[in-house]
């Protein structure tokens, strides 16, 4: 077993007066990825050759695109953890849903917000958006990969107890809730896995294909990130804990299709259309020429 490591969430805090403000790594972790992720959009747009004809827009308006990119992360991360997660608190409950601050995003309504202000940018601009959406796609495990250590230190979203030599001793009273467990209690770093898989991995996936040529097939790049993302997510979720709220005595597993032995959690379900729409843009974007270079 591997002790939690003794990270604060807080890198640090000011106290000013009667209001303490506090720089959290996983507030860190999303101004990282959308940066960096906005000078790897902007470095594309100026090498027309990845494209094999041109980029789709001038580097230029990459600085737009990111304050439309922003608002679709953060409406779209947070109504849909109120609409998949928690309907019925948030609906009790309204005045809580703009409290964003104390936590709550789901990556699939994120990654949906992202979809329409990118759908909606490019309908403003002009832009044809599958091929700013394969730019969009190359750019997005940056963000996944920093998010998900940012979630390994917050001591969340941790996994299933384990008895591997990886497992994590995870701090808090519920991390340490384990029926049949005497003594501490490990998990798998499921937030690592993730970090792994849908970061780092599949970020080398699609910067291999950008080198390949993969640019040059609109909506190709796109695919392989909407089915790598939803394959992984489904892997992960297989040692990952659910959500509270799906997690009863009769569906230990929180599953909310099948039983509670063989079924598909939260994540898995909004994670398979992914998987079914990224292998279309795939095959449609096998099955046509590709942009013969200028």
């Amino acid at each position: 077993m591997i002790p939690f490591p003794n990270i604060s969430p807080e890198i640090f805090t000011i106290h000013l007066g009667g209001l303490t403000l506090s720089l959290r790594w996983y507030a860190l972790a999303y101004l990282a990825g959308l940066l960096i992720g906005w000078r790897v959009v902007a470095a594309m747009m100026r090498r027309d050759a990845l494209w094999g004809d041109h980029a789709p827009m001038r580097a230029d308006r990459v600085d737009d695109l990111l304050t439309w990119v922003i608002l679709g992360v953060i409406l779209g991360g947070r109504l849909g953890f109120v609409l998949f997660y928690e309907p019925g608190f948030y609906l009790s409950n309204p005045a809580e849903i703009i409290k964003v601050w104390q936590g709550g995003m789901s990556f699939h309504g994120g990654f949906a917000g992202v979809i329409v202000a990118t759908w909606a940018f490019c309908r403003a601009n002009g832009i044809p958006a599958l091929r700013l959406a394969d730019a969009l796609a190359v750019a997005a495990p940056i963000g996944l990969f920093f998010g998900r250590i940012a979630n390994f230190i917050n001591a969340e979203l941790w996994g299933r107890p384990t008895d591997l030599p990886w497992g994590v001793i995870f701090p808090g009273e519920a991390a340490q809730t384990c029926p049949g467990v005497l003594g501490p209690c490990a998990r798998h770093p499921s937030q690592l896995y993730e970090a792994g898989l849908e970061g780092l991995l599949l970020g080398l996936v699609l910067l291999a294909l950008v080198r390949a040529g993969g640019l040059r097939r609109p909506g190709l790049a796109f695919g392989v990130f909407l089915a790598g993302y939803g394959l992984a997510r489904m892997f992960v979720e297989l040692f990952r804990v659910a959500d509270a709220q799906f997690i009863t005595p009769d569906n230990p597993l929180g599953h909310v299709i099948g039983g509670p032995v063989v079924g598909l959690t939260m994540g898995q379900l909004l994670s398979l259309p992914m998987v079914l729409i990224g292998l279309f843009f795939i095959w449609r974007a096998r099955s046509r020429p590709a942009a013969a270079a200028a």
